[in-house]
């Protein structure tokens, strides 16, 4: 089994190909000095020189499906539906939060009952976030938060049995640095550095697959969870 994986969800763009939930190829920049639209196809040719793969050869394509940057994930996700149909391959959505978890799960390899909280930037003092456990299970789904000193509280509100979760609390991803001096948790932990790659992607894109877990490739469209703001344009052409 062989997934063309792509994020494209923030400032990084990220290009991998898994074979049999294993990274044999990858191609990624942290903060790319072009847009996702130069990058991405000639990520794509490139990770498939590297494996020595054709695309037509591959068996799905995985995409990130956010939350995130508006104008990345559209790029992302169009270019992912043009490959399906041309090639006619499944289509595999990753929530952008949860292969960030995955890939921190599986990187710290915890014994002990933690939860993890990736954040994506979401501008100001909001973020995009969600809650794991160990084994990657949703604590709390996405959601756009102001933090503050009652973040934790707030994300856990609807979770009273671990209201009080004493084990820790991993913060990574762009949108963490920010919020380093507003939660006030002794079990918060924050690990640097992490951005969203489509290397995390991979054992869950073999996991969809084998579920055929697959979208449908006529309705598919990113998960923005913010709406997307246009500003009005006056009879002048003059933004209001």
């Amino acid at each position: 089994m062989t997934i063309l994986c792509l994020e494209t969800s923030t400032k990084s763009c990220s290009v991998a190909l898994g074979q049999n939930g294993k990274l044999i190829a990858l191609k990624e920049s942290i903060d790319a000095k072009h847009s996702h639209a130069e990058n991405l196809t000639r990520y794509i040719e490139e990770v498939c020189r590297q494996a020595r793969i054709h695309l037509k050869d591959i068996d799905a394509v995985a995409v990130s499906k956010g939350p995130g940057s508006f104008t990345g994930l559209r790029i992302g996700v169009s270019t992912a539906k043009g490959l399906c149909y041309a090639l006619d391959k499944p289509l595999i959505g990753i929530s952008s939060l949860e292969a960030m978890a995955a890939g921190q799960v599986s990187s710290l390899k915890s014994q002990v009952s933690s939860l993890f909280c990736p954040m994506i930037d979401a501008r100001r003092m909001e973020v995009y976030c969600a809650l794991y456990d160990e084994n990657i299970k949703e604590i709390c789904p996405a959601s756009a938060e102001i933090v503050d000193e009652n973040f934790i509280s707030k994300v856990l509100s609807n979770k009273s049995h671990i209201s009080h979760f004493t084990s820790p609390l991993y913060f990574f991803g762009d949108g963490a640095e920010k919020c380093k001096s507003q939660i006030k948790s002794t079990n918060a932990i924050f690990i640097d550095g992490i951005n969203p790659s489509a290397r995390f992607m991979i054992p869950l894109a073999e996991k969809y697959f084998d579920e055929k877990k697959f979208e449908n490739l006529a309705y598919f469209e990113p998960f923005y969870l913010k709406d997307f703001f246009t500003p009005s344009i006056s009879p002048k052409g003059e933004g209001l």
